[in-house]
């Protein structure tokens, strides 16, 4: 055992560094977790707790807490230096933004308690996820770095204090503020620092909003937070003995788990064609749907009805599946290839085949989304029911 250790040890002097990006800097009690920010930014504070950028940590996420441990169980990687390279998004702030072949030895040797990388990992202060410090407290983004540098990769941060946004003349009596162009001019920019180019350990690209995107008008921030409206940014009464009044959005963050973005999310139009039926999905959005991560899926139910009785119903799935190098199914992180890409593609539309059914005098196509397909789902064992509900998106008939 001793000799093994010796050889790992020494091929350990080849490893990559342990900060090989440099980390968040510590935090003090003030600005330790969003409840700070609460007593001034009340209303935002309010709206982000209710997000998945507030459960975007290992124990908020069952999708991710389970992608993390199947992925951990497939590379054999310890579980904390699984959570050290997903942190790189879904925890930035996290202490140590890598880990290297010594940490590994620790843990097979039963020598990591105590560590660094254990420690920063457990740290409280990540619990909140992506929370006000994650994005507020970013002074630049490195958009000259190779496109597989993500999330705190592709960051610097400010010194802790001094507070980032899109308000140019914000002033607090608790922080230092500055105007940043990725707030304020085009905020898809600071998105796209983790909304982008996610890779598998094959490098293998299974989803790339950044690339899709094809209106360099409308901004994420647009659907994903709100239109800027008349609020108040901060409660604190500056303007006259109020708070004072301001164009802000709102800071829900709605994306794929909520069931009203949704609705009308892509047109559909059938015709009859001879003995088929040719459908048209059309999606107006500058990005494709879905899209985000991989094994989304839309579900298109065919339903054939004589006057009022059904006769017949097909479920038509739209979705990708993953394959490992040996062939076999894995999820996305871990693929080496996919099947085709059935997404709408944004601003444009696909259309395909359904067959007619004899004695149908009217058909009805109905297109839902599911967040996980049924392999995936699998795979991960996911439990809750989130991940199998069927949330609307359109409908349209045809009466024979």
């Amino acid at each position: 055992m001793k000799r093994f250790a010796a050889t790992l040890l020494t091929f350990a002097a080849i490893g990559a560094s342990l900060y090989a990006t440099e980390a968040a800097p510590e935090l003090n009690s003030q600005y330790h977790d969003s409840s700070k920010c609460k007593s001034c930014h009340a209303a935002i504070v309010n709206e982000w707790s209710g997000s998945y950028h507030a459960k975007s940590h290992y124990k908020h996420d069952e999708y991710l807490r389970q992608s993390m441990e199947y992925y951990a169980r497939k590379t054999r990687k310890p579980i904390n230096a699984v959570k050290v390279e997903c942190a790189a998004c879904h925890n930035p702030r996290v202490a140590v933004t890598s880990t290297d072949i010594n940490y590994q030895i620790d843990v097979l040797m039963g020598l990591d308690e105590g560590s660094e990388v254990n420690a920063a990992v457990s740290d409280s202060s990540l619990s909140e996820g992506v929370n006000c410090l994650v994005c507020h407290n970013v002074d630049s983004i490195n958009h000259d770095l190779p496109a597989d540098k993500r999330g705190v990769h592709r960051i610097k941060w400010n010194p802790v204090g001094i507070m980032s946004g899109p308000i140019e003349d914000a002033k607090s009596p608790y922080h230092k503020t500055q105007y940043r162009d990725f707030f304020g001019k085009d905020p898809k920019q600071l998105c796209f620092v983790c909304h982008a180019n996610d890779r598998s350990t094959e490098n293998f690209v299974f989803a790339n909003t950044q690339k899709e995107y094809k209106d360099t008008k409308k901004q994420c921030a647009d659907c994903h937070m709100s239109p800027k409206k008349e609020g108040v940014a901060s409660n604190l009464p500056i303007d006259n003995g109020k708070p004072k009044k301001r164009m802000v959005r709102e800071h829900g963050f709605v994306g794929a788990h909520t069931n009203w973005l949704w609705q009308d999310a892509l047109g559909i139009e059938a015709k009859k064609s001879g003995d088929s039926f040719i459908v048209t999905l059309s999606n107006e959005n500058p990005h494709n749907i879905p899209t985000g991560f991989g094994a989304r899926e839309l579900i298109l139910d065919v339903i054939y009805r004589s006057g009022s009785k059904v006769i017949e119903t097909k479920s038509i799935s739209m979705t990708q599946h993953y394959t490992d190098k040996r062939g076999k199914p894995t999820i996305p992180h871990l693929a080496s290839s996919s099947t085709d890409d059935m997404s709408v593609p944004a601003q444009g539309s696909k259309t395909f085949k359904v067959p007619m059914v004899k004695g149908a005098g009217q058909v009805t196509f109905e297109l839902h989304y599911r967040l996980v397909n049924d392999e995936i789902r699998s795979l991960l064992e996911l439990k809750e029911p989130q991940w199998s509900e069927k949330k609307f998106i359109n409908r349209t008939t045809i009466r024979l």
